[in-house]
């Protein structure tokens, strides 16, 4: 007999069912698919998890840094200091505006942008910091030099920084609704801010370059359709109801594996004392992390690299080197983390993991 193939685990699984179908068929019925009432809803409970003011909807995390980087005014000639060690949007978008991303390198443990070598990268072209709470563990952003802060919250939706959710710690906050995030519209992004006029800038710039303040009689300037439409706000304002319950169950896993994986030679993913980690992707630290990958997959257990150290790739070539960045790309390793993991899948990742690593 044929042994049977045991079930794959998947990496991600976004927490979506019959409530998000029930908001998505009230907006089909509507016939209002654009950006309407529903993206009011959604920025709404978005500001008030982020513990903000205003929240502006759009359609992709990439866009939401993009606008961010322009309501700043970046552009020709302005530098931003940004980690070596993220996706690379989060340094695309200020070529995109015209400006240098300046890569500085992380702390090769919590993976996060290195204070001190901000600090040293720091000229009289400096306008921003693009600090990323990379996963979801709160950067130190009060360490950063004394420059605009605008916060990559991508993957921290529900986290805290001394009791201060992310989102809400710089002058604009970036989020992502990809559906490997906590909360999912399918593909979507948004900014949060205290400042109502950087708020207004994203409106324009989001919606055509039309200002909102004329009852978009008026576009000042030519700008972009970043928006996002109801239909994908609907499938996400049900998450953001539930925050707090999918942020517990992805805490939940969190500490089933570190539990499962403490007597294993692996650097275990934990935010500060006193911070809330948002747990956008479990990444553990392990030696011959590609080896370990293979073999994981090869038993049907969905794991992938933690992110990219962008001096690595052809258009950051010229910057380095980056030795934080460096350890981190080539240890991260994104073990499965999502809502119907069961504690037997957890088991199985554990066990698997502790054939491939040496013990402490």
């Amino acid at each position: 007999m044929v042994p049977q193939q045991a079930a794959g685990i998947r990496l991600a699984f976004p927490d979506v069912g019959e409530e998000e179908l029930a908001e998505i068929a009230a907006v089909l019925e509507t016939g209002q698919l654009t950006m309407g009432p529903k993206v009011e809803e959604f920025e709404t409970l978005l500001a008030a998890a982020a513990g903000t003011q205003h929240a502006a909807a759009v359609s992709s995390g990439t866009a939401a840094l993009h606008l961010a980087v322009l309501a700043l005014g970046i552009g020709e000639g302005d530098e931003v200091l940004v980690p070596a060690y993220t996706f690379p949007a989060t340094a695309n978008v200020v070529a995109l505006a015209g400006g240098r991303p300046v890569l500085v390198d992380v702390d090769p443990v919590a993976m996060n942008i290195d204070p001190e070598d901000a600090a040293r990268r720091v000229t009289a072209r400096t306008k921003a910091v693009l600090a990323v709470h990379l996963f979801g563990r709160p950067a130190r952003l009060e360490e950063l030099p004394d420059v605009p802060v605008l916060e990559d919250a991508a993957g921290a939706l529900g986290a805290a920084h001394r009791d201060r959710p992310c989102g809400s710690l710089g002058l604009l906050a970036c989020f992502s609704f990809h559906p490997r995030k906590i909360v999912t519209t399918g593909e979507g992004g948004a900014v949060t801010t205290d400042d109502p006029l950087l708020d207004e800038r994203m409106r324009s710039l989001r919606h055509h370059g039309w200002s909102p303040s004329s009852a978009y009689d008026d576009m000042p300037v030519p700008a972009f359709n970043y928006r996002l439409s109801d239909v994908l706000a609907a499938l996400g304002i049900p998450q953001l109801r539930r925050l707090d319950e999918l942020l517990a169950a992805r805490a939940r896993i969190a500490a089933g594996y570190a539990e499962r994986l403490a007597h294993l030679d692996v650097v275990l993913p934990a935010a500060d004392p006193g911070d809330r980690h948002g747990w956008q992707a479990y990444v553990v630290q392990v030696d011959r992390r590609d080896e370990v990958m293979a073999a994981l997959r090869a038993q049907g257990i969905g794991c992938q690299i933690g992110t990219y150290a962008l001096h690595r790739l052809g258009a950051y070539g010229d910057q380095g080197p980056f030795p934080g960045a460096d350890a981190a790309f080539e240890r991260a390793l994104a073990l499965p983390l999502h809502g119907r993991l069961t504690d037997g899948e957890l088991d199985r990742v554990a066990d698997a993991l502790d054939k491939l690593v040496s013990h402490h």
